[in-house]
């Protein structure tokens, strides 16, 4: 599945707290439709700037018990996305450029993203803190949860940085565009298939 015509997966995970079903093209056909179906309307919105901006297809069912608190399916959306990502690659990060890094502005905020599909689980977060308590339905502090989430599916070290900034909704947003545009610079596949690693080798989590 290590190719970039057919780099595509589906996770599924079900727990007493959330149940997720998640199809993700690295490399979308004209004929992928994406759905973002979960039950949190701003997450829906995060996750098709991921689609925008970074080139991905997603399809994806996700309900949870956010009559408890939206932490339980906005964490476990990461998770799955990360995991999906593996999975797509082929459960192998050689043949990809593995290293990604991109700064986006968004109005007065600017958000910077670097990032290493290394094997190796990590998570900067250098975020001023946040000043609503909601952004829609949701706690924008949860952001947080969904990267941790990513980082733990993907075993990814990931850095976020927000030097200034002007309200949390840009703030968020911000930080997605940047996510999805260093992770499409380091999923790009390479023509030499070989693994960028002075180890000879990067270790994949299973999924």
């Amino acid at each position: 599945m290590n190719n970039a015509l057919n780099r595509t997966a589906t996770i599924e995970r079900i727990t007493k707290e959330t149940q997720i079903k998640l199809t993700l093209a690295l490399d979308p056909s004209a004929s992928f439709e994406n759905n973002l179906g979960t039950s949190l309307p701003f997450l829906n919105h995060m996750l098709n700037t991921l689609v925008c901006h970074g080139g991905l297809g997603i399809h994806v069912e996700a309900v949870g018990d956010i009559d408890v608190d939206p932490h339980h399916l906005i964490e476990d959306v990461g998770i799955v996305l990360g995991q999906a990502i593996v999975k797509a690659l082929g459960g192998s990060f050689g043949g990809i450029q593995r290293a990604g890094c991109f700064s986006f502005p968004m109005d007065g905020t600017l958000a910077s993203v670097a990032l290493d599909v290394c094997g190796r689980g990590n998570l900067v977060w250098h975020v001023p803190p946040f000043e609503s308590a909601l952004i829609g339905t949701v706690d924008p502090r949860l952001f947080k949860e969904f990267f941790k989430g990513v980082v733990d599916g993907l075993a990814l070290s990931l850095h976020i940085n927000v030097p200034y900034r002007d309200n949390d909704h840009h703030v968020v947003e911000a930080i997605f565009k940047a996510f999805a545009r260093a992770l499409r610079l380091a999923l790009t596949p390479l023509e030499d298939g070989r693994m960028v690693s002075t180890k000879g080798t990067l270790e994949a989590p299973k999924v």
